[in-house]
């Protein structure tokens, strides 16, 4: 859809990524690609210190992400469990 946000997953999201259960994996993959529609979902927090860094939650996990929208690209930084912090 031409509204659709661009995800890009930078490397060190791509690790914390496989390094998760599949079926954890399946929940953070459903929530990121529904992020290209919606970048700022019900319960998004916009993360002090910095223009573009949002942060969802997912369970017991957090995903770390900057929004831009003047190009409609989402940049996935982290997915971390909550324990770990940023």
């Amino acid at each position: 859809m031409p509204g659709d946000y661009k995800i890009f997953l930078e490397s060190r999201a791509e690790k914390d990524l496989g390094r998760l259960e599949i079926e954890l994996r399946r929940r953070v993959l459903a929530r990121l690609l529904s992020l290209k529609h919606n970048p700022r979902p019900s319960g998004a927090k916009k993360l002090e210190g910095s223009r573009f860094a949002w942060r969802i939650r997912i369970g017991d996990w957090r995903v770390v992400y900057e929004i831009y929208d003047k190009v409609k690209e989402i940049k996935i930084y982290r997915i971390k469990h909550r324990r770990e912090g940023y």
